[in-house]
This record gives structure tokens, C-alpha cells and sequence, in this order.
């Protein structure tokens, strides 16, 4: 079984950054995609980012330009890179992974599409 465990999350100021991790072991990360989602209280998980096996990113609209994802092979870990933090990305940042990988925007961003996710990280901006 895929195991994904993030870390990296804590409290920062607005406008400050952090960098989340996501270590994988039973698949390497090249051969599947790779997602980003967070949920605050009260509200449902929404998708943040996602890189799939070639490469290709995609964003939510709310942290693109803010926000990378990227991948390192060798240690089969993904990162999310955070700069210019608002309180609005406070939540719960949730690893995931989907093996389906097929090609729609609708799929690509739909919780119920992937396959393994991480026991989550906190992320608390202060105003």
C-alpha cells in the first residue's frame, strides 16, 4: 500500500512562507499524480495544486502565482512551496495521490478521485 506522510506545516505571520513535504513510500511519485488539499473548519476540502507524471502543474485559482509544487524523484517526495500567505489559506494541507490519471480538470480536482492521502499537516496564518 502507498503511504504518504506530510510535514513542514506550523504558524506564520501574513506574508510570510512555509514549505510542506510529502514523503511516499510503496510507489514512486513519478508514476502517479500528485495533489494538494486543504480544509478549514467548517468547510468542505478544496484542491490547491497538482503535478502530474510528465510535469505538467495546475493551480487553483486562489494560489496560483503564490504557490509551486514541485517533485524530487530521488527522495520520491513532492513539496509545496507557500509564499505571501494569506489567513485565508489556513486548514488542514492534505497529501494525495491518484493513479487513475486521466486527463479532465473536473477529475484532476475532485477529492474523490484520489486513490491515497496523508494524515494532513496544519497551516495557521495570523492576521
Amino acid at each position: 500500500q502507498v503511504q504518504l506522510v506530510e510535514s513542514g506545516g506550523g504558524l506564520v505571520q501574513a506574508g510570510g512562507s512555509l514549505r510542506l513535504s510529502c514523503a511516499a513510500s510503496g510507489r514512486t511519485v513519478s508514476t502517479v499524480r500528485m495533489g494538494w488539499f486543504r480544509q478549514a473548519p467548517g468547510k468542505e476540502r478544496e484542491f490547491v495544486t497538482a503535478i502530474n507524471p510528465n510535469g505538467n502543474t495546475y493551480y487553483a485559482d486562489s494560489v496560483r502565482g503564490r504557490f509551486t509544487i514541485s517533485r524530487d524523484n530521488a527522495e520520491n517526495t513532492v513539496y509545496l512551496q507557500m509564499n505571501s500567505l494569506k489567513p485565508e489559506d489556513t486548514g488542514v494541507y492534505y497529501c494525495a495521490a491518484d493513479r487513475a490519471l486521466v486527463g479532465s480538470m473536473i477529475v484532476i480536482t475532485k477529492a474523490t478521485a484520489y486513490d491515497y492521502w496523508g494524515q494532513g499537516t496544519q497551516v495557521t496564518v495570523s492576521s
